[in-house]
């Protein structure tokens, strides 16, 4: 209990000297609201930066391999003619890997073509992507039906004319009427509405989005073009289990079953392209790391410069609270209690410091819009006033101590 009163009392004596002076108060918190606002605003900022090119790269899909005819980044030392002379993917090589792929949680295939246009009564909408996809290509990608269903394997196998049609597509052609069952003309073609996406908006990267597609079964989608090098260019997509990290085991298992199947010897070399979101998301770790880097060590300068304001306030309050000092002494007060009433001070100052940069960071989250959303986790609360009291605890430790060792004569007789 005794415990208890003697840091109440600190508290007491540190939150009446603060208030005495107030100005000098706000002054010398200044540098520490300026240093936790910088580190945990850049901290939220590149959050918030990394979720929005995340959910940019969803279409990709995770934990996901595609095989295709180009890679995404070229070596550049790689002839490019010999990227010219592969041969594209198959609708049997497809067959063939979801056959015998043992390392793979799903096997899809996909094929986009432009430009085309769809009709529903009166109205139209021109310059539209088509996507035709497998039954199983909604275990690979995110795609969610808002309203109505997903294709049923039948109508994927067999070719049906069923569409699912993006949000923003749907709106256009319907307004407030429901697709759903409703007849749509592609390229000519009857389709029946049976889905429509949820509605995504536009992303950061400015990839993809759903809003404005239409995904037909791939079947379906050969029976109207040509697929292969003069016509839609397939891509399989292969999806791993969740405990192969780094997709090693699906992805060698691929390579070996396809060059079989291609009839490649052990001294040719392969003749497709292995592509893997990761590669972007190892690029865009790195630049995340560097902006993270930036912003702490900046944050870290403003947050030195706080620690010496405040550390210097402290040398000042000693000062000028010496014959105090002196009298509590000579009523019996310990050094440990002169020590935690100054050592209270300084961290109460950082704390409050610490505290008005965290409401700058809450600030931030007024700019956010739909594809950047910014937003203040539970643990930037958490690092921003342990850096606070990490600051404080130092800052004010030295003039704390030179308070608690003052002879009381020496102190009363000081002017």
């Amino acid at each position: 209990m005794k415990f208890l009163v003697f840091y109440f009392e600190s508290f007491r004596f540190a939150w009446g000297a603060l208030r005495e002076n107030l100005l000098r108060t706000l002054l010398s918190l200044l540098g520490v609201t300026v240093g936790i606002f910088s580190i945990i605003g850049v901290l939220t900022m590149v959050d918030a930066l990394e979720r929005s090119i995340k959910e940019s790269l969803s279409f990709l899909g995770d934990k996901v391999v595609y095989v295709e005819k180009w890679p995404w980044i070229f070596a550049p030392d790689y002839p490019w003619w010999k990227y010219i002379k592969r041969p594209q993917p198959t609708l049997e090589e497809y067959e063939f890997l979801q056959k015998n792929l043992t390392s793979a949680s799903a096997v899809g295939v996909f094929g986009i073509r432009g430009g085309l246009s769809i009709k529903y009564g009166s109205s139209s909408i021109s310059d539209i992507y088509v996507q035709g996809i497998t039954y199983h290509y909604n275990k690979i990608a995110d795609i969610r039906v808002q309203q109505g269903r997903y294709f049923s394997s039948q109508e994927a196998d067999n070719a049906y004319d069923v569409v699912l049609l993006g949000f923003i597509i749907a709106k256009d052609l319907f307004g407030q009427e429901s697709p759903v069952n409703k007849t749509v003309k592609i390229k000519g073609r009857k389709f029946r509405v049976v889905g429509v996406l949820n509605y995504q908006g536009q992303n950061l990267l400015g990839a993809p989005s759903t809003d404005n597609i239409c995904i037909i079964p791939f079947h379906t989608l050969g029976r109207m073009f040509e697929v292969g090098e003069r016509g839609v260019s397939p891509s399989i997509a292969i999806k791993g289990f969740e405990a192969d990290k780094n997709l090693e085991t699906v992805e060698g298992e691929v390579v070996g079953l396809l060059r079989s199947y291609r009839g490649l010897r052990p001294t040719q070399e392969d003749n497709f392209a292995i592509n893997r979101p990761e590669m972007f998301a190892t690029f865009l770790d790195g630049i995340i790391a560097v902006l993270t880097l930036a912003g702490a060590v900046i944050g870290s300068f403003s947050i030195l410069v706080g620690g010496f304001g405040i550390a210097n306030i402290m040398f000042v309050s000693v000062k000028e609270r010496t014959n105090i000092i002196g009298i509590q002494k000579s009523l019996g007060a310990r050094n440990s209690f002169i020590l935690s009433e100054f050592l209270f001070e300084a961290i109460l100052l950082s704390l409050i410091g610490g505290g008005l940069g965290l409401m700058l960071v809450y600030c931030l989250t007024f700019v956010s819009t739909d594809t950047f959303i910014v937003k203040i986790g539970l643990d930037k609360l958490w690092i921003g006033l342990l850096l606070a009291s990490v600051i404080g605890v130092f800052s004010g430790i030295v003039p704390a101590y030179t308070a608690s060792r003052l002879d009381p004569v020496e102190a009363i007789r000081a002017k």
